[in-house]
């Protein structure tokens, strides 16, 4: 079995909202631009979900920095983590300590509104993506393991879980799985030597807590993307590099999603890949998924729905008042305001 993790219309829960949300398969929610205009709808909507759904049920959103930023003001509106990795370039010190602020923040922000999970960090390279780009910490893997380390521990200090993406590596293949079917030709050697050393580094450390696989065909090692690979999923990942965590496939309804055939075919291929969850953002996707009446009766896997909940945050500060009336977050976004100011002043001279 797989669950789901579903997202929603807009800025309060529909009936079609409700009728996926009260799936037996549904295990949370993903939110977007189009569920946030405001800090009090977007209490009012968290609070609705757990009345309808309880404690016992994942909210996630990628509030990445730079161009993936799903919610806007009060929440600190980051810098992308490609900063962090040109910032090193300048001063390592101050590359690290802003590593860590951007992910304390950020991770901080989204669990004092009841946000489980924000899905990072992009451990990916920056290597001629359409779609990565300066999502990516930098190029170089010595970098992206060294600073995804540090943006890790941060997020957990804050009380949140942290997913590795896009597993094993979405940086060197140009084309945007939005919109396209990646597919990587070389060899797995130059796969596993270059851009998966960060994923393969940073496992046994035991700071990643989930893993997101991409919907990138690696023609070498196997002819389905990675999110529906049984070869990735199981013999890699599971097997050969004894990742324990929640293994997670992107979004169905991306173009490269659709290889395997419709929604049905989609859902099965995760479940043959024995991927744990699965994201299904639009909500009429989920709905034709869940129109096949079979599902609900498949049996509850509750070691599995227990290993997904162990993602649910737990805020560090005090969930009772807005999070930017707290001494703890002042002080880490004037540090983090300082820096900036810091950085930039430093590159204009050097301009």
């Amino acid at each position: 079995m797989t669950y789901i993790m579903t997202g929603i219309e807009g800025f309060e829960l529909t009936k079609q909202d409700l009728h996926n949300l009260n799936h037996p398969l549904t295990c949370g929610v993903i939110l977007f631009k189009r569920n946030f205009h405001s800090h009090p709808q977007l209490t009012a909507l968290i609070r609705q979900i757990r009345a309808l759904k309880g404690q016992q049920f994942l909210l996630a959103v990628d509030q990445e920095g730079g161009r993936v930023v799903r919610f806007g003001l009060p929440f600190t509106q980051l810098p992308p983590l490609g900063l962090l990795g040109k910032t090193y370039a300048q001063d390592r010190d101050w590359a690290k300590t802003l590593t860590h602020l951007h992910a304390w923040l950020m991770a901080s922000e989204l669990l004092s509104v009841g946000v489980d999970l924000s899905f990072a960090p992009v451990l990916d390279l920056d290597n001629g993506s359409d779609v990565i780009g300066d999502r990516a910490f930098a190029t170089e893997p010595d970098l992206v393991t060294e600073l995804g380390g540090i943006y890790c521990a941060g997020m957990q200090a804050a009380g949140m879980k942290t997913t590795a993406k896009h597993y094993p590596g979405h940086g060197t293949v140009k084309a945007d799985s939005h919109f396209a079917l990646p597919q990587d030709d070389r060899p797995r050697e130059a796969l596993f030597e270059h851009d998966m050393l960060p994923f393969s580094r940073l496992i046994p450390t035991g700071c990643i807590d989930a893993m997101m696989l991409s919907h990138v065909i690696y023609n070498q090692v196997c002819e389905l993307p990675a999110g529906y690979s049984a070869v990735w999923q199981q013999q890699i990942l599971r097997q050969q590099q004894q990742f324990k965590g929640v293994s997670i496939s992107d979004d169905l309804g991306m173009k490269a999603a659709e290889c395997v055939g419709d929604i049905h075919q989609r859902y099965q291929a995760c479940v043959s890949a024995d991927i744990d969850l699965t994201l299904v953002c639009e909500a009429e996707l989920c709905t034709e998924l869940y129109s096949n009446n079979r599902l609900k009766y498949l049996p509850n896997n509750k070691q599995k729905l227990l290993k997904i909940m162990r993602l649910q945050g737990h805020s560090t500060l005090d969930t009772g008042r807005p999070f930017w009336e707290q001494m703890r977050w002042q002080q880490a976004r004037k540090a983090l305001v300082t820096l900036l100011a810091q950085i930039s002043a430093t590159h204009k001279t050097q301009t």
